[in-house]
C-alpha cells in the first residue's frame, strides 16, 4: 500500500505546515522562462562539443554505468584519462574525480582532518561544508565571514586551550549566495604561518576566473598544503567534482574515504564530459571572456539604475529581507518570462531572504536590460 497513516505521517505534515507558514516550504519546479538562475555560467551543459563527445564515446564502447567502485571493476580509462588531464590543467600532482561537489566535501572533511585536529570554517560556506564538519573526526569552529583575523584569533585561542592537532582553514573562493570573493592571499598566509591545510571550495569560480578558467587558487595550486574542490556541473556543463591535492592526500584518500571506497564510481560519460570541457577551457577562452564582459555590463547597469550591488561577479544578490516578500518578487518575475528564484533561510541567513541573479552566457544584454527594467518596476522604483 501507498497510503501513510495519518498517525505516522502527522509529524511530518506538522514541520511541512511550520515551513509553510514562515513562506519557506520548497516545491519542484520546471524550468520556464530567460535563464538566470542556473550555474550554466559558460553555456557549456547544451554545447555541441560537450553533446558530440559524449556521443562520440558512446559509439566507441565506452559504458553508461562503471558497473562499482572505482577501487573493483569501476576504475574506467575515462576516470584516470580525466584525473591525469585535470591534475595537469589545474597545476596540481593529483585529482580524485568524485560524483558530486557535495560529495567530494563531505568526503574530503570526513577523511582527511584527524581527530585532534580544528576545521575553521568561513561562517558562509556551503552546506556540505558544514554537514562534512560535524561528520568527521576533527573538532571545528566558525570564523567571521572573509575575515583572516577572525581566523587567526580562532586558531590562537584553539592553541591557548590546549589544541594541538593541525589546523585547516575552509573557504569557498567564490561564496554561492553573496557573489563575494574570499581574501585568498590573507588565508594563503595564514596557513603557512600556522602550518596549516587551506581548503578552497572553487565552484563558483572554477571555469570563470583565473588563467583559462582555472580558477581563483589558480597561483596557488601545487602547494603541499593546499587542497581544492573543483565543481564540474557549473560553468563546466557536467557533474561530479575533481578535488586537487599532493599526490599523499589523493593516495590516503582512495584507502580511507568512505564516500570513495564505498561508492559506485561515477559514469565514465561523465568523465568524458568534464574532460571535454576542460578542452573547451583552453581552446575557447572566449566564452570566458564574453562572460566577464556581461558581467561588467550587468553591474554599470545595475548602477544607472541607482542599485548599489554588493557583488562584482556573476552572481547579484538583490536582498529583499522578509521571506514572503522575496518569494513574491520572484514570482512575478517569473510570470514575466524571467527565471529567478527567491531564497530563504536557512540557505541564508534570517532576514535576508533574496533574489539571486545569476549571469551565464544563455542571456544577452537585452535580456539584462529586460530583467532589469522589469525589476525596477516589479519594486516601483525602490531599488535598494
Amino acid at each position: 500500500m501507498n497510503s501513510v497513516h495519518p498517525g505516522k505521517a502527522a509529524p511530518y505534515i506538522s514541520a511541512l505546515n511550520v515551513l509553510k507558514e514562515a513562506h519557506r516550504l520548497r516545491s519542484l519546479n520546471p524550468r520556464a522562462g530567460i535563464d538566470f538562475t542556473s550555474n550554466d555560467y559558460l553555456a557549456l551543459a547544451s554545447a555541441p562539443r560537450m553533446k558530440n563527445a559524449v556521443l562520440a564515446a558512446i559509439e566507441a564502447g565506452t559504458p553508461i554505468g562503471a558497473g562499482g567502485s572505482r577501487l573493483l571493476r569501476g576504475n574506467c580509462e575515462e576516470h584516470e584519462s580525466l584525473e591525469a588531464e585535470a591534475a595537469n590543467f589545474f597545476g596540481a600532482e593529483a585529482a580524485l574525480f568524485f560524483g558530486s561537489g557535495y560529495v567530494a566535501n563531505f568526503a574530503v572533511l570526513t577523511t582527511v582532518p584527524q581527530k585532534g585536529d580544528l576545521l575553521v570554517l568561513d561562517s558562509l560556506v556551503h552546506a556540505s561544508i558544514h554537514e562534512g564538519a560535524r561528520a568527521g573526526r576533527a573538532d571545528f569552529r566558525m570564523s567571521t565571514h572573509n575575515d583572516p583575523e577572525s581566523v587567526e584569533s580562532t586558531i590562537r585561542d584553539w592553541r591557548a586551550k590546549g589544541g594541538v592537532g593541525r589546523i585547516w582553514i575552509v573557504a569557498e573562493s567564490l561564496y554561492s549566495m553573496d557573489g563575494d570573493f574570499a581574501p585568498l592571499k590573507e588565508l594563503v598566509a595564514l596557513a603557512d604561518r600556522h602550518d596549516a591545510f587551506l581548503m578552497v571550495d572553487e565552484a563558483h569560480a572554477t571555469g570563470v576566473y583565473g588563467a583559462k578558467g582555472r580558477g581563483l587558487t589558480a597561483s596557488y595550486e601545487g602547494r603541499e598544503n593546499l587542497l581544492i574542490v573543483h565543481t564540474c556541473g557549473k560553468a563546466l556543463g557536467a557533474a561530479g567534482a575533481l578535488v586537487t591535492a599532493s599526490g599523499i592526500l589523493r593516495d590516503f584518500m582512495v584507502n580511507r574515504c568512505r564516500p570513495f571506497i564505498f561508492a559506485t564510481a561515477p559514469s565514465p560519460l561523465l568523465a568524458v564530459a568534464v574532460r571535454e570541457a576542460i578542452l573547451i577551457l583552453q581552446q575557447e577562452p572566449e566564452r570566458q571572456q564574453r562572460l566577464s564582459e556581461l558581467v561588467a555590463f550587468t553591474h554599470g547597469q545595475i548602477k544607472q539604475r541607482g542599485w548599489t550591488s554588493p557583488s562584482d561577479s556573476q552572481i547579484v544578490p538583490y536582498i529583499v529581507g522578509d521571506n514572503a516578500r522575496a518569494m513574491r518578487l520572484a514570482s512575478a518575475l517569473q510570470a514575466r518570462g524571467f527565471d529567478i528564484r527567491g531564497i530563504r533561510p536557512p540557505t541564508v541567513p534570517t532576514g535576508t531572504a533574496r533574489l539571486r541573479v545569476s549571469l551565464t552566457l544563455n542571456v544577452a544584454e537585452s535580456d539584462v536590460r529586460a530583467m532589469l527594467d522589469a525589476l525596477v518596476e516589479e519594486t516601483e522604483g525602490r531599488l535598494q
